[in-house]
């Protein structure tokens, strides 16, 4: 298992994210936003970024450019999001990296039928890139949860469609996390390390470790299954410089307490 980082969860500035990312002993990053609000991959000064990733030493382990955000229903949705997946695919490739994070479709309008047809038409356009698709479950998505996200994967049935697996956000949405990974057991690319608990009904973010999210049997449950990917840490407990350093270091042990 591979430690990373989801830079903007610390600060969109890339160089003060790799900065953070160096100091805790991360070996990758995640990348989602790298400037300003617009500045969303792979819509960015590539060279540049490229250049300071190089320079930093750090591998990009996915990027997340925002891809099956909306409605599947809507038939000019879909046709967009295909046309912009060829030019995402290649841009993760000419970074050496090999996973792509998108969401699993909004609540509305959703279309299963629908959902099935887009990701098996995108998950062969990934494949010949050498690239997997990993859908991420959000709280207030169409598939918040691992049980849930596991049927839209077995139902669209394709080797470079994975899981980004969050089991805060499973807690988020009312699910047990042990629950959700055992029926994503198999089929998770990525996981998102963030932890939380709920207070009143309502969702409180935690350091790592700290909150209901069992991570050491997260941990052993994909090692179990051999899962080998990057743990992409979220950092949401201000101040981030000091829970970040904290949740990294208990990330790093954690993965190396698995491994043995």
């Amino acid at each position: 298992m591979l430690p990373a980082l989801l830079t903007d969860t610390v600060t969109p500035d890339l160089d003060r994210a790799l900065h953070y990312a160096a100091l805790w002993g991360v070996e990758a990053v995640e990348l989602r936003t790298v400037g300003g609000p617009g500045d969303r991959v792979p819509f960015v000064n590539e060279r540049k970024l490229r250049r300071r990733l190089e320079e930093a030493e750090f591998e990009v382990a996915a990027i997340v450019p925002g891809l099956f955000e909306g409605p599947v229903g809507e038939r000019g949705a879909r046709l967009n999001e295909i046309a912009s997946l060829g030019e995402t695919l290649s841009f993760c490739t000419r970074l050496g990296c090999s996973l792509v994070v998108a969401s699993a479709f909004a609540v509305e309008d959703f279309s299963l039928d629908e959902a099935v047809a887009l990701l098996r038409r995108a998950g062969d356009m990934a494949g010949r890139q050498g690239t997997t698709l990993a859908l991420l479950n959000e709280a207030e998505a169409a598939h918040p949860t691992g049980v849930r996200l596991a049927e839209l994967l077995l139902a669209a049935d394709h080797p470079h469609v994975l899981a980004a697996w969050s089991p805060a956000a499973a807690m988020q949405a009312g699910e047990d996390p042990k629950k959700g990974l055992e029926a994503l057991a198999g089929l998770v690319a990525l996981v998102r390390y963030r932890d939380g608990q709920g207070v009143g009904g309502a969702f409180t973010d935690a350091e790592p470790g700290e909150g209901a999210v069992d991570w050491p049997g997260q941990f052993a449950t994909l090692a179990s299954h051999g899962f080998s990917g990057p743990v992409s840490l979220e950092v949401h407990v201000p101040p981030k410089p000091k829970t970040g350093l904290r949740a990294a270091t208990r990330l790093i042990q954690s993965l190396r307490s698995a491994r043995a």
